[in-house]
């Protein structure tokens, strides 16, 4: 752990003191390399072993109690969850910023970045309040400046804004959930755990909707996810993968660790409540990313509709555990455990094979892409990959943990209570629907923007990324493949930390196959691989058997000449039909301006068609936000006239309305 804290500090300092910016990049990027392989060391043999390691120190921030680390199986896999996306950010930022050399931000992005690595690590490691809510807001500031560190972005400050915003609203409601957790004023993890169950109905349920609210905001939980789709495409790509593939799951760690660690067994409805906020999050998530055409801001709405099966699996394991059902429940939290490790693979596949090409292409739009597999192969066969993931295409590692999340919603509804074998069986109606639109946009994704011919000069120009970004993209690709292949390995190393949660799970390893006796299913993900890949190979056989004649010409054009990229499918075009099928949630606006000839209007020179996605959420619920606080600090404004006589005046006025406080106070 020293190792872990010290090379990313050595690394942060290095940065502001090397002798030149490409040095500066070189070490903090290699002491964030080590410092990220340590944690991924530690993380694993924590999470086998199940031993418990627990160091105080009240030398550091000792009016609030010190600070205490503690490592836990659930606290070790997190570790492993953020050195899984750092390890590769890493290795990736070596040939991803080096046009920061020359640039005095270089420095700086290079020290908040190990910060950023040394926030995410104390996270879980933190055993009392006072420790976790520093480690929660240096990750919080140090992922703020990064999202607002390119002057050239214009929307990086707007973003910049409404993150800022966000993640600190979240810790207020936060600091209130543990400040009523602590009725003595004891601080420590420990101390809560023994009080937790002496609550009051209304304590609890304000702790709990608290907590939700604050580790759901920086999970991306609607409706408190309108921070992600507008801070991921402006920081940089690497920082983008950190941010979605790590910080977002910490925010899942901290539901975990309080709904099923400090928390005492919870009613149903609490399950509930999970369970139907999942759904709307994933619903909401992956209808928005179908119509997106922003490359990172796909993979945004990605991650929101991900979080939402993660919350399904966590609802379901609530539901159960209040149900009496320990296997079923600890089955549902493995479950979701697995899949916020599947998503934290390939959604850094993806946000780093993303920066590939924008770095190369220097475009950042589906419809300014085109026939980049071509031009980059490595990048697109490696993309590839991920996309099969995020499709939950076998035998990849998205298909395991979706297909568990299935028969989990399965057998749920034969084990419940009969009030809820209709909401068991509509959420498993809505999570097939979101796998299979998730399926179309990843399809979307990868055909517009790697097929077809290229659209604009920027991809037509593409050249293959450097070799380190590329190396950095295939650690997590060979991790989408092993998981996806062997995930009775990382389940059964789960089952030793829903176990140190008190929720202990029977036998689920029997060699390659993975057996669920509670559900009567079986998967046998090998198998399936093979199976896939003797047909592959069977039909490639097959077509090279043949021996048939082939005439190169031009193809049949019914007889215009050779069409442009402009008549290529675009991205909004493959999701017209979902949006008129979905017109109610989209509520697209269509703006049509024509331009007619100045001698007759009948004549018409050009006509444009502009469509938007209304994001009529998010307009709903902070519309009214943002005009009051607008309205409020036009208020304020006025009070700085510049006269000093007027500001005297107020003096008074301030004091006693200080004293009525404190009078109201006492």
């Amino acid at each position: 752990m020293l190792l872990i804290f010290g090379a990313l500090a050595a690394g942060a300092i290095a940065a502001l003191v090397a002798p030149s910016g490409a040095w500066a990049r070189r070490v903090s990027l290699a002491s964030a390399f080590l410092a990220c392989a340590a944690a991924l060391a530690l993380g694993i043999q924590a999470v086998q072993s199940g031993a418990v390691w627990i160091w105080h120190s009240d030398a550091v921030l000792s009016p609030l109690g010190g600070i205490t680390l503690r490592l836990d199986p659930l606290g070790a896999f997190f570790l492993v969850i953020v050195a899984v996306a750092g390890l590769p950010a890493s290795l990736y930022g070596v040939g991803y910023l080096r046009h920061l050399d020359a640039r005095p931000r270089g420095r700086a992005v290079h020290a908040l970045m190990n910060a950023f690595l040394a926030g995410m690590y104390a996270v879980p490691l933190a055993d009392n309040v006072a420790m976790f809510l520093f480690a929660w807001e240096v990750m919080a500031l140090a992922s703020y400046l990064l999202v607002v560190s390119d002057p050239e972005d214009e929307t990086a400050a707007a973003a910049g804004v409404w993150y800022a915003v966000m993640t600190h609203g979240g810790f207020l409601a936060l600091l209130a959930a543990f400040l009523l957790l602590a009725p003595d004023q004891r601080l420590e993890f420990d101390a809560m755990r023994a009080t937790a169950g002496g609550l009051s109905p209304a304590a609890t349920m304000a702790v709990v909707l608290l907590s939700v609210a604050a580790f759901g905001s920086k999970a991306g939980l609607v409706p408190l996810h309108v921070w992600l789709p507008r801070a991921h495409p402006a920081a940089p790509s690497h920082v983008s993968a950190l941010m979605s593939a790590a910080m977002v799951k910490l925010g899942v760690y901290g539901v975990v660790r309080l709904l099923f660690d400090i928390m005492p067994p919870l009613p149903l409805g609490w399950g509930a409540l999970l369970l139907g906020l999942g759904v709307l999050t994933a619903l909401t998530g992956v209808l928005y990313s179908v119509a997106e055409t922003h490359l990172k801001r796909i993979l945004a709405y990605s991650t929101i509709e991900n979080v939402g099966f993660i919350f399904v699996a966590l609802g379901f394991a609530l539901l159960m555990r209040g149900y009496g059902h320990g296997a079923l429940a600890a089955m549902g939290l493995m479950v979701a455990l697995l899949h916020t490790l599947n998503h934290a693979v390939f959604k850094t596949l993806l946000f780093l094979a993303a920066g590939a090409v924008v770095h190369a292409t220097h475009a950042s739009s589906l419809e300014a892409l085109g026939g980049l597999i071509k031009r980059m192969p490595h990048t697109a066969v490696l993309c590839l990959v991920g996309i099969l993931a995020l499709a939950a295409v076998p035998p990849f590692n998205g298909f395991t943990s979706e297909w568990l999340t299935f028969q989990l919603l399965i057998a749920g509804a034969r084990y419940t209570a009969p009030s809820l074998a209709i909401m068991l069986p509509l959420a498993l109606a809505a999570v097939a629907l979101v796998a299979g639109l998730a399926a179309l946009s990843a399809v979307r994704l990868f055909g517009i923007g790697f097929l077809a011919l290229p659209r604009t000069e920027g991809a037509r120009e593409a050249r293959e990324a450097p070799l380190s970004m590329r190396a950095a993209m295939a650690l997590p690709a060979a991790a989408c493949v092993a998981l996806g292949l062997m995930p009775t390995v990382a389940l059964t190393r789960l089952a030793a930390v829903t176990s140190d949660l008190g929720l202990p799970m029977g036998q689920l390893d029997t060699g390659t196959s993975l057996v669920l006796p509670l559900v009567g299913s079986r998967l046998a993900p090998l198998a399936i691989a093979a199976l896939l890949g003797g047909a592959g190979l069977g039909a490639a056989f097959i077509s090279r058997g043949r021996r048939t004649r082939v005439r190169i010409d031009s193809a049949w054009n019914c007889g215009r000449i050779i069409q442009s990229p402009r008549t290529e499918y675009t991205a909004a075009a493959f999701a017209e039909p979902l949006k008129r099928v979905f017109t109610g949630f989209y509520r697209p606006m269509h703006e049509v301006t024509v331009d007619v000839h100045p001698a007759s209007p009948y004549f018409v020179r050009a006509m444009t068609l502009r469509a938007d996605v209304v994001p009529w959420m998010e307009q709903a619920l902070y519309g009214p936000v943002v005009r009051g606080a607008r309205l409020a600090t036009d208020l304020v404004s006025r009070i700085h006239t510049g006269s000093i006589h007027w500001y005297l005046t107020l003096l008074p006025i301030a004091l006693f309305a200080l004293l009525l406080l404190a009078r109201w106070i006492r």
